[in-house]
């Protein structure tokens, strides 16, 4: 107990000498600190961002109902370049044939839905108000409501007869129907948007605010109204929205859809699938997968500017030991010890990294916040990657300064007191 009191002791001592030592110099201090402030500062402000843009992601994703999968002729998120993105292009696009032939042969899926998203966008008009511009509108079919997990709250969904007769019929999102009609019900309203109308017969129950948007701001219309209004036929590419009847039937829902598509698109054996599938978890791996490696290269590239601060911490503290010698000397004089010399420049060291790590944890989480901020993204704070940077931190102020807190431990009291 009392070796431990001693040892505190004289960490405490070295450590407010290793303090004053960096008061006493405040220029050369400020200037060696200002590398590991950029290094920490890259990589938290980096992380901070990402994961914020990840969470975001993943929120907007994770829209799909329970046991859902999609459809799609190229993949929804594509992050490879070079012959893939071509071979992706020359894919024939799934139209609404392909859909309904689907639909019909597939035994296993509970609901196969089609939707031909974001056909158009605008300001929608009704006789009480308008909403803000940009409110997109998706064709649709029935099978597309319990696959994209939206219930009706009042009125009805839409049917097939409302697809088959290209009825000019809408459901609305809950916040768009508040917006258009604040004070009464929408049901059997006429709704207009870039001079064409609509009526009313639904609207969905509330999803709440999603990341970065307003996600109940949205109106459907059948997909046949849609194509034939808004659609260039040469370039209409639909997706194909499957859900499976539980957990256990999904994997072979899944390769059921999967061998009558390349029937119906007829991909010879062999061959690879000339579409897409997948789901919420298969889109949030792989947004994980390249966040990571983003995550990994930042990293390495961070790493680069702290080996260079830890550089110059050594050459700053090797120039500390020489305009110190005679102080050593005269400390190792009247009894310092060794251990006690070595513990004053590392922590001296240090200290001097973590106050560089500390203002470049600050600066980077503030950036981070801005950048959410200006890109409507979740607010984060990243806990793990602030401690791992103060780690690196010490790490690094260890390791680059033991060597020039050796050569002062180990100088020659007798040559140190003479040193002029």
């Amino acid at each position: 107990m009392k070796a431990l009191r001693i040892l505190l002791a004289e960490i405490k001592e070295s450590f407010l000498m290793a303090v004053s030592a960096i008061i006493a110099h405040k220029l050369r201090s400020a200037l060696t600190l200002l590398g590991v402030l950029v290094g920490v500062f890259s990589i938290i402000i980096v992380m901070t961002s990402m994961r914020a843009m990840q969470q975001k992601i993943e929120a907007d994703l994770n829209q799909l109902g329970g046991q859902t999968f999609v459809v799609q002729t190229w993949p929804q998120l594509h992050f490879e370049s070079g012959g893939s993105e071509q071979s992706y292009w020359r894919r024939k696009r799934i139209d609404l044939v392909q859909g309904a032939e689907l639909a019909r042969r597939a035994t296993l899926p509970l609901s196969v839905g089609l939707e031909d998203n974001d056909l158009t966008q605008g300001q929608i008009i009704s006789r009480y108000a308008k909403s803000p511009p940009g409110i997109s509108l998706s064709g649709e079919t029935p099978g597309s409501f319990p696959a994209q997990n939206w219930n009706i709250a009042q009125g009805r969904p839409l049917t097939e007869a409302d697809v088959d007769g290209l009825r000019d019929v809408c459901v609305l999102g809950s916040t768009l129907a508040e917006d258009l009609f604040p004070i009464s019900s929408p049901l059997g309203e006429r709704i207009e948007l870039n001079g064409v109308k609509y009526t009313v017969i639904g609207v969905l129950e509330a999803k709440g605010g999603m990341s970065g948007g307003r996600q109940d701001e949205f109106g459907i219309i059948p997909v046949t109204t849609g194509i034939n209004r808004y659609e260039n036929k040469r370039w209409l590419n639909l997706s194909i929205l499957v859900q499976a009847r539980s957990a256990a039937d999904y994997d072979s829902t899944v390769e059921q859809v999967r061998g009558l598509m390349r029937q119906i698109r007829k991909v010879a054996p062999g061959q690879p699938d000339d579409f897409e599938i997948f789901s919420n978890d298969s889109l949030i791996e792989q947004m994980k997968s390249f966040t990571h490696n983003v995550r990994l290269g930042i990293t390495m590239i961070s790493s680069v500017a702290l080996i260079a601060a830890g550089i110059g911490i050594m050459n700053i503290m090797l120039a500390s030991v020489t305009e110190r010698t005679r102080e050593i000397g005269i400390r190792r004089a009247i009894g310092a010890k060794k251990r006690t010399i070595m513990a004053q420049f590392i922590l001296e060291a240090v200290v001097l990294c973590e106050v560089g790590g500390a203002v470049g944890v600050a600066l980077g989480v503030g950036g981070g916040e801005l950048v959410a901020f200006f890109l409507h993204l979740p607010k984060v704070f990243p806990v793990d990657w602030i401690l791992i940077g103060l780690g690196i931190c010490s790490l690094v102020g260890i390791v680059f300064g033991t060597y020039p807190a050796y050569k002062a431990a180990h100088l020659d009291p007798i040559e140190s007191l003479r040193y002029e």
